[in-house]
């Protein structure tokens, strides 16, 4: 059955955004309504078409009007944050991702006009670690890296979105698992980590990336708008690269460091407000993390265009990132600042 009122929360965001002007320049959609507590970025009010912007915090009650005055049939969860881009509130951001989802699922529960529900979710929920898998699939356990991290609200949300599968078992529900998004226009941890001129690095370790290019994620989630495709799927490009290599291919001066030392310079790089540097983010820094997507490609019917390191080099061309010219210089500074980091620490 083909949506008709779409509803899509975290317009804010780039990919909410995103999302907000595709489906608003679709005529066969009748009504398009995109909801945050800020509005859309100004080139997405510029292409968003027939769709409307209404301000409201789905952590109220209040969303439940919103989905049922306006007969929503489809929802669309985008807001879910695992790997803020910057320094951010802790507790903010788990209220959005946990209480948010919460109420958001107990209005579409409510709401009989609602059939389908699309939720954007991490693969962060696979955890990272010296005992992983080598690639994680569907149906692998979901072992977020921390108890208090980003990638937990990930998991305790999919399991509200299992809750509600259960209770509303006529809805149609999408959960897409989303790998590292990475592009020109994108800005998350990685994006501005591999912009670092010194990206700092752990002995020992040379970890797996596997990435999705920021139009395959958009497009995956029109999809599963438009269309019909229950289930969960994995959603990466292929292949993976390697951190060494992402680091030379990003033209940046890697700089390995005691895994020690790791936390005093993720609180620099906060401080500096460059890098939300979390526990969950050196975990996959440090192990990776890959995903296989053959679920993706029969069953959902999408083949990514962009493999991981097309959408690596993609995102360094696109952002115009120039080789460091005195890596030397900039390795031996950095050098001097984990030095202090280190006897810092030591003191304490």
């Amino acid at each position: 059955m083909a949506s008709n009122i779409v509803l899509v929360t975290g317009v804010a965001g780039d990919l909410g955004g995103k999302l907000l002007a595709r489906l608003g320049a679709n005529p066969d959609l009748e009504r398009v309504i995109g909801v945050d507590t800020a509005p859309p970025a100004k080139d997405v009010q510029q292409r968003m078409g027939r769709a409307e912007f209404v301000r409201a915090d789905i952590r109220n009650p209040l969303i439940a009007k919103v989905i049922s005055s306006a007969e929503v049939d489809t929802v669309v969860h985008t807001s879910c944050t695992a790997h803020p881009a910057g320094p951010s509130r802790r507790a903010a951001v788990k209220e959005v991702n946990v209480i948010g989802t919460m109420r958001l699922l107990a209005a579409c529960q409510r709401a009989p006009k609602v059939r389908k529900l699309v939720v954007k979710s991490s693969a962060a929920v696979y955890g990272a670690g010296a005992r992983s898998q080598a690639v994680f699939t569907e149906d692998s356990e979901l072992i977020p890296p921390s108890s208090s991290g980003y990638a937990k609200d990930a998991v305790e949300m999919e399991g509200y979105v299992r809750g509600l599968a259960r209770r509303r078992p006529d809805l149609t529900i999408t959960l897409l698992r989303f790998a590292n998004i990475i592009g020109p226009e994108v800005d998350t941890v990685l994006a501005r980590y591999f912009s670092l001129p010194v990206v700092p690095t752990v002995f020992g370790y040379d970890s797996r990336l596997q990435l999705l290019h920021g139009s395959d994620a958009l497009s995956v989630l029109e999809m599963a708008t438009l269309e019909d495709k229950p289930g969960v799927f994995n959603v990466a490009s292929e292949g993976v690269l390697t951190l060494s290599q992402a680091i030379r291919r990003a033209g940046r001066v890697g700089l390995p460091m005691p895994r020690g030392v790791v936390p005093s310079v993720g609180k620099l790089l906060r401080g500096a407000r460059l890098v939300d540097f979390s526990a969950d983010q050196v975990r996959l820094l440090n192990f990776g993390r890959a995903v296989d997507i053959t679920k993706l490609k029969k069953e959902f019917g999408y083949t990514p265009r962009w493999t991981t390191r097309e959408a690596f080099d993609d995102y360094v061309a696109g952002r115009g990132l120039r080789p460091v010219l005195d890596g030397g210089a900039l390795a031996g500074l950095a050098g001097k600042v984990l030095e202090a980091a280190a006897t810092g620490q030591a003191r304490r």
